[in-house]
């Protein structure tokens, strides 16, 4: 799997990639708006634009993500009361022939990329998926109350016969990861673990 692919689901993208978009609709005229005044350090018309985009109704999650990224990078932390809300969860499991990828997203949206490069792209055409997507985010909130943000850049994939568990947040990337097997027998982990192979399933499916 490309690695250009992974990094299109955490929601921390440079500004320079993500606001590159020339798309006269918003948020890409906002994210447009910040990479620009970043540019010229304009840092007040950065946050302006940035803080306009966490308050568009209706918006997709990764941008959600990436809006408070940018914010958190220009000195600017979320709201307590924003700070843990799991907007995605994202799941690595690193096998002997690659790396497999399972995602959901408050907006109902998913993503499973296999270790061979194959995926599937849920942009929600219907609510089939609805409940699986809110299972995986209700095991990702059981967990990030018991674990803080990550304060490096994003970790590389798992060691192989490891798992990740990724809960995005506006406060940054939380996540624990340790070998399959002890992850499964965990309480919280095991049911994360087993939302998220539900959701694969689910979302195989549509490739037949």
């Amino acid at each position: 799997m490309a690695d250009s692919m992974r990094d299109t689901l955490f929601g921390d993208l440079p500004i320079d990639v993500w606001g590159a978009n020339e798309a006269a609709v918003e948020p890409w005229l906002s994210f447009a708006r910040a990479r620009d005044a970043m540019a010229r350090g304009d840092t007040k018309d950065a946050v302006a634009a940035l803080a306009a985009v966490t308050l568009m109704p209706g918006l997709e999650s990764r941008h959600s993500l990436q809006a408070w990224h940018f914010l958190r990078g220009l000195g600017q932390p979320p709201p307590v009361d924003v700070q843990k809300q799991v907007l995605g969860v994202v799941v690595e499991v690193s096998l002997d022939t690659g790396l497999d990828l399972v995602a959901g997203y408050a907006d109902h949206s998913a993503r499973y990329w296999n270790y061979s490069g194959s995926g599937v792209v849920w942009d929600r055409p219907d609510g089939s998926l609805d409940a699986a997507v809110d299972a995986l985010l209700d095991a990702g909130r059981a967990v990030v109350v018991h674990i803080g943000p990550w304060e490096g850049p994003r970790r590389p994939p798992p060691q192989p016969d490891f798992v990740r568990l990724n809960m995005l947040t506006p406060l940054g990337i939380c996540f624990g990861e340790g070998p399959f097997a002890a992850l499964a027998e965990d309480p919280m982990g095991g049911r994360l673990l087993g939302a998220a192979t539900h959701l694969m399933q689910r979302l195989t499916l549509l490739r037949r």
